[in-house]
């Protein structure tokens, strides 16, 4: 009995914890999550110098034989990882009761948006080497590509705007504006099904998180109606 209650005890002071964590807790999480966003990118590059170095790391550490191909299909990948879990910042606020995730969302938002820039200038810059003709061609005759374009472009304002500076300066239209990330991770999973055609596993997965969390917040919006109803009808 005593140990269940020690044991409860502990619990509840971790829990209580994480509820309202320190500013040396919460900065601390911060770095962390800092330096784990950029191992992506740590890996590549990795990856690249040992490839120009010829060092045989036994195909763990290489980018190919198509090395633009994989850091391409690695930054999309990415880009989509970071929307996904800026978009489960809020439901996961909302069940577990630590409000202070909130304050971690711009930072996922932006290396969001790093990953996709790195995408898009792989794409431009190794892929396409700045031929403007065939990049315009490309986006007019390639679905895929015409609604990456879309979504990136719809990225470039939420990250101009993701300053408190900028918060301040929008106000409620700021919410507003930011409600694009919907549709940008709407059209970077149809982005990535309609690159693979065939195999479309991965875009699966991701087109059912993202359904999942897009289902999760029109459930609570929904039960927010439903229990202001009653108070709107007095």
């Amino acid at each position: 009995m005593a140990a269940n209650q020690a044991t409860a005890a502990v619990r509840a002071r971790a829990d209580s914890g994480w509820r309202m964590p320190s500013p040396a807790r919460l900065r601390a999480v911060k770095a962390l999550l800092f330096l784990a966003a950029l191992l992506p990118l740590a890996r590549l590059v990795a990856a690249g110098v040992a490839d120009a170095q010829g060092l045989d790391w036994s195909g763990a550490l290489t980018l190919g034989t198509n090395p633009i191909e994989l850091i391409t299909r690695s930054t999309g990948t990415w880009t989509l990882v970071f929307l996904c879990a800026t978009l489960g910042i809020t439901p996961l606020r909302r069940l577990t009761g630590w409000n202070w995730l909130v304050r971690l969302r711009r930072m996922i938002g932006l290396f969001a948006f790093f990953y996709a820039a790195l995408h898009f200038v792989t794409y431009f810059w190794f892929d396409q080497w700045f031929d403007f003709r065939s990049i315009v061609a490309d986006v007019i005759k390639r679905p895929f590509i015409t609604v990456g374009f879309l979504a990136f472009l719809l990225l470039v304002p939420l990250a101009l705007t993701s300053t408190d500076g900028m918060i301040r300066r929008l106000g409620r239209r700021w919410g507003t504006l930011h409600m694009a990330i919907y549709p940008i991770a709407t059209l970077g999973v149809l982005h990535y099904w309609w690159l693979v055609k065939r195999d479309v596993t991965q875009p699966a997965i991701y087109a059912a998180i993202l359904a999942l969390l897009l289902g999760f917040r029109l459930a609570w919006r929904a039960r927010t109606r439903a229990q202001d109803a009653p108070r709107a009808s007095r």
